[in-house]
């Protein structure tokens, strides 16, 4: 385990960041996202037990998206009206692959206002439109799972302190493990999580995956977005995961596939791309001496810019619409951060919406970093489906 006492004396740093910005933010009616910034608290409360002599593999989750259940807010309509610069729109239609080989693993953003520290396994309809917003378009290519997990409430922000993180760990811990031994019969995995689930997979993949070379082999890749994953300065393994590394072709699966998203670079007190701080600290990541935070580009993997392909959730009778060629990206390192650069490509004519950093600088675009890429990561994941040899 990483050194908790560091970790009490850095949540203190940014609980200050947050406190004008302790709650979920509102939806735009163009673009829309899910959720909003994973958490982070201040506390010095005593641990609760260590993950390893937690025992949850008979404890059976509770399932917001699983295959064969309905509703499913994982395999809900994807038709799509794409919206080019100029001309007329047209109609794109997709269909969940409801046989596929390949399972997704898939854990939301901070998204609950129950009143206490950590929620409960209630299923509303936040955790659905997350669910509906980020993982969705994933089931085109992979069976959707999405256990309910005690997390971190934008009401437990400042209070629930150490303790609350690893109620929310050791909620999706148990839900793993169930998973494991019950419903994934060898199959290989997909991770996608963002920002506080994101920082939970990577404290999860880095205790009970990354060790263990029969799951490392069954992993293709691991999507984390807004999460802050770390590797030492200048290379792609070795901190936070020491065999996973991030993906930089997409004929080599068992990588990952990390980034936040910014549209200019991120301020000195940004709580995204500087490694030890910020939502770092979710993960218990509190190394910034010698790593930086990952960047992987998921319109470019093997590296520089590339177009975005962004998707957004409105709903209606088409409920989802997607600006091709409106957005560019590439990873970017300054100043001691690394992020994702997102720079909008409006030619003449072009009135298209444009995402803004609607929770300021500090933010940048986190409550977007799945939607403007969602095209991409999907693309992303078929692509490393097709080189994955068990």
């Amino acid at each position: 385990m990483r050194p908790r006492r560091a970790l009490v004396s850095l949540l203190a740093v940014i609980s200050i960041a947050l406190a004008a910005c302790s709650s979920n933010p509102t939806k735009a009616a163009t673009p829309t996202t899910a959720g909003g910034p994973g958490p982070t608290v201040s506390s010095t409360a005593a641990p609760t037990t260590e993950p390893g002599s937690f025992v949850g593999a008979s404890t059976k989750p509770v399932w917001l998206c699983r295959p064969g259940v309905s509703p499913d807010p994982c395999t809900a309509n994807l038709d799509a009206k794409v919206v080019p610069a100029t001309g007329a729109p047209t109609q794109s239609n997709a269909a969940a692959a409801v046989t596929s080989p390949f399972d997704c693993f898939y854990v939301y953003p901070t998204v609950s206002s129950e009143s206490g520290s950590n929620a409960d396994l209630k299923i509303q309809p936040a955790e659905i439109n997350a669910a509906e917003e980020q993982a969705s378009r994933f089931s085109t290519v992979c069976r959707v799972w999405a256990p309910m997990y005690r997390q971190v409430t934008t009401a437990g922000l400042f209070s629930a302190g150490i303790t609350g993180l690893d109620v929310a760990y050791n909620s999706l811990l148990a839900d793993w493990r169930y998973y494991l031994a019950h419903d994934n019969a060898g199959r290989p995995i997909i991770f996608i999580g963002h920002s506080q689930g994101a920082a939970m997979l990577i404290r999860l993949i880095s205790e009970q995956i990354d060790p263990n070379p029969a799951l490392v082999k069954r992993t293709v890749v691991a999507i984390l977005a807004g999460g802050n994953l770390q590797v030492p300065t200048g290379a792609t393994v070795g901190a936070t995961f020491k065999h996973i590394p991030l993906c930089t072709s997409l004929t080599v699966t068992g990588c990952a596939i990390a980034y936040s998203t910014f549209g200019s670079p991120p301020p000195s007190d940004s709580l995204f791309g500087r490694p030890g701080t910020g939502v770092s600290l979710m993960s218990l990541e509190t190394t910034s001496s010698g790593q930086q935070v990952a960047c992987v580009n998921p319109a470019a993997i093997t590296g520089g810019s590339g177009p975005l392909s962004p998707y957004f959730r409105l709903g209606g009778a088409v409920p989802w619409v997607t600006y091709p060629g409106l957005y560019t990206a590439s990873c970017m390192t300054s100043g001691g951060a690394t992020w994702l650069q997102v720079n909008a490509t409006r030619v003449s004519g072009d009135t298209r919406p444009v995402v803004k950093a609607t929770l300021g600088p500090t933010w940048g675009y986190h409550v977007y970093d799945v939607n403007l890429a969602l095209g991409n990561l999907v693309s992303d994941v078929a692509m490393l489906e097709s080189a994955y040899k068990s």
